[in-house]
This record gives C-alpha cells, structure tokens and sequence, in this order.
C-alpha cells in the first residue's frame, strides 16, 4: 500500500512516551499520526515494571519533570480509572547499615527542599508499612509520591484516548527532508507519511532515527532483566528497594550492577529487579544475574525464599551519557523533535515529556524550564574530535 498520508506531526514510536507524545499533542489540536515498526509498547515499555517515581531521583531536571509527570499521570488516572491499574502506593527506601541510613536521609533532605515528600521511617517503624521485610534494618524513607501504572496497558489506553491515527508494523526508513533541511514528514516501508513535524519518541532506536534524519543522539541500550513470582498473597505493599539502587541507576558503568527492588502487582506476582548492563542488544538469558535478583530479593524479604520464579524477562533502557532524556526541538534539523533517552524512567516522564513536545509543536510556554533537555547538547563525533 503506497498510499500517501499526511498529518500534523508524526510521532515514530508506540511506546509510553509516543503515546505521551500523541495524547498531548492530539489535546493541542494537532492532527496526529502515531508510526511503530513492531506492535504498541512492543519495546522497551513492554518489557518495564510501570514505575512514576520521584524516590530515585536527586534535585535536578529530571526529578523536576519527574513531579510534573507525577501530577500529569494523577489526572490521567482520574481520566482511566482502573483500566491502567494506576496505584498510588507509594515507595519505601531501605537502608542496610546505620552509615546507609545517615546517606539516605541527607539525600532526602535535598529532596524535600525541592517539593518531594519524604518522610523518615525509624526501624521499627518499617515493619509498620512492611510487615514481611528482613529484621534488624536500621531504617528507610517512605515516598507517597511513588505510584505504578501497567505500562502496556496504560500505553493503549494513551494512544486510544489520543485519537490518532495508528500505524503498526511499519518501519521508517527515513526523514524526509526539503531543499532548506527542515523536515517533511517519514518515508516507511509501505510508503511516505508528509508533515511538517516528526517526534523521535524510538526509544533505544532513537539514536538510529536521528541518523536518519541527518543528526546525531547518542542512545545507547542498557540491558536489565525482571524477575516474576508466581501469584502471591499481597507480601510486599510498596515499590521497596535498597539504597545503592540510587547510586547504580546514576552510574557510568557498562559492567553488571544489580541491586534489589521488589514490588508487588494488582495481579498477584511480586516483580524483582533490578539489574543494568551495557551489552549492546543482546536479549540473551543470563542465569547469573536473575540469581543475582533472587539472592537480593530475598535478602529484602526472606518470606520469598520460598516463592517460585515463573518467569523472567528482559528489556533495553535507552541510554543517554548524562543520564537526562533528550526532550524538544532539535535546531540542527528544523521540524525534528527528539523525545528519547529516559533510561529506566520512560514510564514515569512519559507524562512530562509529552506535554514538553506539545507545548513545543504549539509554540506555548511549558511548565518547566526545557533547556537542559535540549538534544544538541552532545556534539557529533567529528565535532569533539
């Protein structure tokens, strides 16, 4: 079929943020063509645990847009109800030793002066909210603001609500581009989609689409596995995790880092996490990191001990060198914007993100400051060479 489509804006990618991106623009009045070569949520957001939180995040830009997302998916949870299996159920941080605790409770002392709520947990306190944690933990901070949607779900639900057009197995093949270099719609492989405006929203092929468009976006995939239990009572009430998992998700390292986190779903399976490696796309099964979960699971929560594993499985976190997602319009390629590089938070900012890319397509002020989002802050290779 070589039929020629156009739109306003096309957004390359079904995922959370492309379906973020397509409700909020779709709400700005623009005509919306969604583009995805595989399914809805057939990447990355598949393959996530539907975390919105602001708990592992330090002052800054992302936990800025982090409590701008949070707000957004509070209202869009009025909107949905139950249907994204939206739970306000908030986040516990754990601390293993007393030095653990002192280190987790400065980090949330800067958190607090920025709007997060954070509230200290004595020991004993702890068994309170997690009856079934290990014993003899010193203490934690307890997050209300942390929530969890099901991504797949909730991308579905976004997209439908958007009302734009969707267009699945279909893969771009390029950006098109006029005489003066700014944008004119995708050329897929069943043909062109013409529009002044294109939203990169490809996650950890969004480094591959911005080649394509003449541009340069250093994502990388970082690799982790989910661990998933068998149907349990309600154990673990919390999105629970340590607090080395802060330090690992801002670190450099391409080397295995595993670090436990642990929750419970609507459903029943309690989900382990959480592992991250730089191995390029390799999806293949690796028995030492999922150990790796268990024994940190279990260190949590020993009550697990005797939970059977009934599945696992893996995802890609796109990567960007500084740890901040690429959000807005990219000046190298006039009517390109970029909404990619969110690493393990896409579900989370996807809210956020998609109303930077509205307010940016309709020249409106947004609600915080984008700048340091924008996408040609990192220079092309010949151009640090």
């Amino acid at each position: 079929m070589n039929k020629r489509l156009t739109c306003d804006v096309v957004v390359v990618g079904a995922g959370m943020v492309g379906a973020a991106c397509a409700l909020y623009a779709a709400r700005a009045g623009l005509d919306v063509l969604l583009v995805d070569r595989g399914p809805v949520a057939g990447g990355t957001t598949g393959a996530g645990e539907g975390n919105v939180l602001v708990s592992d995040k330090e002052p800054g830009p992302e936990l800025d847009l982090a409590l701008l997302s949070g707000r957004l998916w509070a209202e869009l949870a009025e909107e949905f109800g139950e249907a994204v299996e939206y739970e306000a159920k908030g986040g516990l941080v754990v601390a293993s030793t007393p030095d653990g605790l002192a280190a987790l409770e400065r980090f949330a002392d800067g958190q607090r002066a920025v709007g997060v709520l954070a509230e200290p947990v004595a020991g004993d306190a702890l068994y309170e909210l997690e009856p079934h944690l290990a014993p003899g933990l010193p203490g934690g901070v307890h997050y209300p603001q942390d929530s969890q949607v099901m991504p797949a779900l909730a991308a579905a639900h976004l997209i439908r609500a958007s009302g734009a057009r969707l267009l699945t197995g279909r893969t771009v093949t390029e950006v098109l581009r006029g005489p003066d270099g700014a944008v004119r719609g995708v050329r897929t492989d069943r043909g062109e989609i013409h529009a002044p405006a294109v939203v990169n929203a490809a996650g950890t092929w969004g480094g591959e689409l911005a080649a394509r468009a003449g541009t340069h976006l250093p994502v990388l995939p970082r690799r982790g596995f989910v661990l998933v239990t068998e149907p349990l009572p309600r154990l673990v009430r919390h999105k629970v995790y340590a607090a080395d998992y802060v330090a690992d998700v801002a670190s450099d390292s391409a080397a295995l880092q595993t670090s436990p986190v642990v929750e419970g779903t609507a459903a029943g399976p309690v989900l382990i996490g959480a592992s991250r490696e730089r191995v390029g796309f390799d999806r293949s099964f690796s028995l030492p990191v999922v150990r790796a979960l268990a024994a940190g699971a279990t260190r949590l929560f020993p009550v697990l001990a005797d939970a059977r594993a009934i599945r696992s499985y893996v995802g890609f976190r796109p990567y960007l060198p500084d740890h901040l997602p690429a959000i807005g319009p990219d000046p190298r390629v006039p009517g390109l914007l970029h909404a990619c590089g969110h690493e393990g938070a896409g579900i989370g900012l996807a809210t956020g993100t998609g109303h930077l890319i509205a307010r940016a397509l309709t020249g409106k002020t947004p609600g915080l400051d984008p700048a340091p989002f924008r996408p040609d802050r990192f220079p092309a290779p010949e151009e640090a060479a």
